[in-house]
């Protein structure tokens, strides 16, 4: 349809005014009063052929008034072409839309991506700070695979490093029992008292160096600690991820390249990438108008580094999947070491994949600071268990206007839902402030407007005793409330390639909030199950429509939708 309007636009364009082929562009008003879609054209051509904008655009209305994709058109502002399109071509568009909904066959030959997130830190429970990552990277690969590319998802453990003769040495000084009876919070326990004891005795910092040099060299009783803390860990941690529909398929440690650095040490060395630094640690350096600072790759005492194993991490990566691109889902903090990180292998000259940082800001609740070393960190598991006892009163205090066969299982995804929603509705590259009020509300850009309005539209169509997905019929009588769910839903697809392409979820999530707020003013205005036979049809098919589009957003935001509510 846009093909056949844009070649009757040129055909008159080059006719009247002896322009060869022009670019014409299709926008959708702001205002639903203005048509269904528009073009600037006459202003873009206005100086090339020496006319007024509003004479060239009255030369296209006159002419394409009768085309059979028009319903009527005028000439706007300065020379805008305003077009409502003719029920039959409007109602054909959606078409696409009912395909966008559906997740495209993945593409096995393809080349995949590495996307790499969430990446905790063994030995402490997951803080709620994590959600930024964790759900930011399944959002970012769930958006992938529904185009089809292939997607491999790695947890980037932090399970190795000076963090672990710490805790190896709270537990020898004030650890009691048997380990293996221990919670990751009782381990959290120790890991604070050492900073707290540490700050009085520095000796302390020197012990866990030393703890942690002797596990890498292999002791067997450090080991055996070290595995039984990793497997409590990952226990809690797969818990949260399957409240939060999180599923990442490779949970590859730090601890993984502990045979795979040395060579890559060898390796800079011989090409003059590493170099020795102050005091023996080995270096990267790098050119004076990059503006960093050298990058250690390898303490004096021989010990390795974050630098260290991220390189085996790249290299590992490559040899085994050969990926196109390779996503760092890791907050903005940490710019300059990936900015290092991705330098220091372009001078080692490897045949890479694109690299990139997806980074995003920090989160905070206005009434809570976050640090795990003064043990104050808000737990990610509390966050989630206090969002469903919200959720609860809030379905309490509605009373009959919230009905369902589950309240347990409803109030478990609307508080889940909230918190989650409640960031990802927001730019990643922004500091994120948390809000209860605002992420509970049954209005506004949050979760619970989203699941409602999901269960209203579901609520209809079963009223109607319709096809959960028909196609869409032709309607001849289209109102402004028509038009303007058509014109919303017809956004679906630019909303999700926006997303996509620059890895922002909020942009979703600002498409479903204006999606919400057009069918609820539709669902206000234009009877539905009352209206007559073609528009009953035709609005509950679009009522439909509304509810497979909210459903396959929510999912692709880890959301879940209820069907009743």
């Amino acid at each position: 349809m846009y093909e056949q309007l844009t070649k009757a636009a040129q055909d008159l364009l080059k006719e009247h005014f002896d322009v060869s082929d022009a670019s014409i562009t299709w926008e959708k008003p702001q205002d639903a009063a203005h048509g269904d879609i528009a073009t600037p054209v006459a202003l873009q051509l206005a100086k090339q052929v020496g006319k007024a904008p509003r004479d060239i655009a009255q030369i296209l209305a006159d002419h394409l008034t009768d085309h059979p994709e028009v319903d009527r058109l005028e000439v706007a502002g300065p020379g805008y072409v305003n077009i409502w399109l003719a029920p039959a071509a409007f109602c054909s568009l959606l078409k696409e839309i009912r395909l966008a909904c559906n997740p495209q066959e993945e593409r096995k030959d393809e080349v995949p991506i590495v996307v790499e997130y969430s990446s905790p830190n063994i030995a402490k429970p997951l803080g709620v700070h994590h959600l930024l990552s964790t759900i930011i990277g399944q959002v970012t690969t769930n958006l992938h695979r529904h185009f089809g590319e292939p997607v491999l998802t790695v947890n980037h453990l932090g399970d190795w490093g000076t963090q672990f003769g710490k805790l190896y040495v709270a537990w020898q000084k004030w650890g009691e029992g048997d380990v293996t009876t221990k919670s990751l919070d009782e381990l959290l326990e120790l890991y604070v008292r050492f900073h707290n004891e540490a700050e009085k005795d520095e000796a302390l910092d020197d012990e866990a160096r030393d703890i942690f040099r002797q596990l890498e060299e292999g002791n067997e009783e450090i080991r055996a600690f070290w595995q039984t803390v990793v497997d409590i860990s990952m226990k809690d941690i797969h818990a949260l991820y399957d409240r939060l529909h999180v599923e990442i398929e490779y949970d590859h440690g730090e601890s993984m390249y502990e045979d795979k650095m040395q060579p890559i040490i060898e390796e800079g060395k011989e090409k003059g990438v590493f170099k020795e630094g102050k005091g023996g640690a080995l270096i990267a350096e790098f050119p004076e108008d990059t503006h960093m600072p050298p990058a250690i790759v390898l303490k004096a005492d021989g010990s390795t580094i974050y630098h260290t194993r991220d390189l085996a991490t790249i290299h590992y990566r490559m040899d085994r999947w050969h990926p196109r691109a390779s996503y760092y889902v890791v907050g903005a903090e940490q710019q300059l070491y990936f900015q290092q990180l991705f330098h220091i292998v372009g001078q080692l000259e490897w045949d890479l994949p694109h690299l990139e940082h997806i980074h995003f800001g920090r989160m905070s609740f206005t009434d809570r600071k976050m640090s795990t070393r003064k043990g104050t960190m808000l737990k990610l598991r509390e966050v989630l268990d206090e969002a469903v006892e919200r959720a609860t009163e809030t379905i309490k205090e509605h009373g009959d206007a919230i009905q369902s066969d589950d309240p347990d299982g409803l109030a478990e995804m609307m508080g889940i839902g909230a918190v989650v929603y409640g960031i990802i509705s927001q730019n990643r590259k922004m500091d994120i402030v948390f809000d209860w009020k605002k992420v509970l509300a049954f209005d506004g850009n949050s979760a619970p407007y989203l699941q409602y309005t999901h269960a209203r539209a579901c609520s209809i169509v079963r009223k109607a005793e319709s096809d959960q997905d028909p196609e869409v019929p032709v309607c001849n009588e289209l109102t402004e409330k028509d038009r303007g769910l058509i014109n919303t839903l017809l956004q679906f697809p630019r909303a999700l390639n926006e997303a996509l392409e620059g890895n922002m979820p909020h942009v979703l999530c600002q498409y479903l909030f204006s999606l919400c707020q057009a069918f609820n003013a539709f669902y206000a205005a234009e009877p539905i199950l009352k209206a007559e036979n073609e528009q009953k049809d035709f609005r509950v098919a679009l009522t439909a429509l509304t509810a497979r589009v909210l459903k396959t957003s929510a999912e692709l935001l880890t959301l879940r939708v209820p069907d009743r509510m």
